[in-house]
């Protein structure tokens, strides 16, 4: 059962949905099914997606059984340093997000909507702005946001509907591969990164995330999956479900006990801020001497802010040991995606898949067929540093063949990334455990979501590519 309650319907007792609401709970019901009842796990789906191209290899290159079991070997360890700089992304992020200064300004922004549909709209910018700066933050903050609104709303004795709270949040995930921390554009800014070999030289952040089109995409997507989100939002005549009282934490427990010299130490401000400024300070060096922007820059930036917010180093192992298992699955994961890469390489699948790529596609359709193929792989690697790894060597070899730019083919597989993580669970569970609810409760509204953003991307890429 989920943490969620029906107990805050209006006083005349529990309406009838809207018959816009009707409609879209119908239409969705399949999809929920789908989601909820036949989709194995994240994990599963790496060593299914495994098998599955190792058959592919044996069957369309020249590799038999036992080379194809080397290949795949070798390239375990083949992207340990990018599985490192991707779980720290996610990890640096959670626990950014569960500082004390983030949390009392989660507090205060719970406090700014007055309205219903305002609200819904609030969080959804809020945490797509999170998700901008990084996508382990914006996973929290929409979470921990939703509920701070749900409970002020509460306070006040105002109705609102908690599944569209964290819907919202969710929703301002989509944009996520378009900001400061995506995957796909820092790996292919990043120098002797596993693209190398199919890019040449690295490809600078100016062409992908600070492009001027992608700018504006983000800004046109932000403005339509508002609009959806504002026109499926529940009104008075719909049931509204309301967040159950006992679910609010006061953020991390840390023990401020001094009774020992090593306690001073762990409990003083000075340990964290020194290092903290001395990140800043390489940072400003880095940049003014020229320095690109790359995924360990990134990182940085994030650990940085971390040791200059919180008050010494016993909070920061307290909110450690939360974060922490943030990361396990993808820790977990990664080293079969790599297997997948080497084994595709190593065999010569990737040429193979290229070619066939290439054979249905043209300069003008390279990167729509790019974002759409994207969108169905995060399904399967619902992960946008491991669809880089699976799809990027094969997209890129395309985009040569055909005389393509090769950072709107890079764009492609972010854009397909984030569109279709608004109804692929993976990304969804940290959120929905902090809310308390089910994929089942807010998948109605991620739905809208990722057709209106669908629109957006698929457009832009058409543009980009005339």
């Amino acid at each position: 059962m989920s943490k969620s309650s029906e107990a805050a319907e209006a006083p005349e007792g529990k309406k009838k949905p809207s018959e816009s609401t009707a409609i879209l709970s119908a239409v969705m019901r399949p999809l929920n099914v789908v989601v909820e009842k036949l989709m194995p796990s994240a994990l599963s789906f790496a060593i299914i997606l495994t098998f599955v191209v190792a058959i592919m290899a044996l069957i369309l290159t020249d590799s038999g059984p036992l080379e194809i079991v080397e290949h795949w070997g070798v390239g375990l360890a083949g992207l340990l340093e990018f599985i490192t700089q991707m779980a720290l992304i996610l990890f640096l992020g959670s626990i950014l997000a569960n500082t004390r200064p983030v949390r009392k300004l989660l507090v205060w922004l719970s406090s700014i909507p007055k309205r219903a549909v305002q609200a819904y709209l609030f969080v959804f910018l809020v945490a797509a702005a999170a998700s901008l700066i990084t996508w382990g933050l914006g996973l929290i903050v929409a979470g921990l946001l939703a509920r701070e609104v749900a409970h002020a709303f509460r306070e006040r004795g105002q109705r609102i509907h908690f599944p569209m709270l964290v819907a919202s949040g969710f929703a301002g995930f989509v944009v996520w591969h378009m900001g400061y921390s995506a995957s796909a554009p820092l790996t292919a800014a990043t120098p002797d990164s596993f693209l190398a070999d199919q890019l040449g030289d690295s490809i600078p952040i100016t062409e992908t995330i600070l492009a001027p089109w992608n700018l504006v995409a983000i800004v046109v997507t932000l403005l339509v999956v508002g609009l959806a989100l504002y026109l499926i939002a529940p009104r008075d005549d719909d049931r509204i479900i309301a967040l159950e009282a006992d679910v609010r934490d006061g953020g991390v427990s840390v023990h401020d006990e001094v009774a020992t010299p090593a306690d001073r130490l762990d409990t003083s401000r000075i340990p964290t801020l020194l290092v903290g400024l001395m990140l800043v300070v390489y940072l400003v060096i880095h940049f003014s001497q020229g320095g690109s922007l790359t995924l360990d820059i990134v990182n940085w930036t994030f650990l940085a802010l971390i040791m200059l917010l919180v008050k010494h180093p016993a909070e920061l192992i307290a909110i450690v040991k939360v974060a922490a298992s943030s990361v396990g699955e993808i820790l977990l994961q990664f080293p079969l995606y790599a297997g997948i890469l080497g084994l595709m390489t190593g065999t010569g699948l990737v040429q193979v898949l290229s070619d066939a790529f290439v054979s249905i596609s043209s300069p003008q359709t390279l990167a729509l067929l790019a974002f759409l193929s994207a969108g169905v792989v995060n399904f399967f690697v619902p992960s946008g540093g491991g669809q880089v790894a699976v799809q990027g060597p094969i997209l890129l070899e395309a985009a040569e063949s055909l005389g393509v730019d090769p950072a709107f083919v890079i764009m492609a597989i972010a854009y397909g990334d984030q569109w279709t993580n608004m109804i692929q669970p993976f990304w969804a569970l940290p959120l929905l455990a902090i809310a308390g609810l089910r994929m089942r409760d807010i998948l109605s509204y991620t739905t809208v979501a990722l057709v209106a953003s669908g629109l957006v991307f698929g457009g832009t890429m058409l543009i980009i590519s005339l």
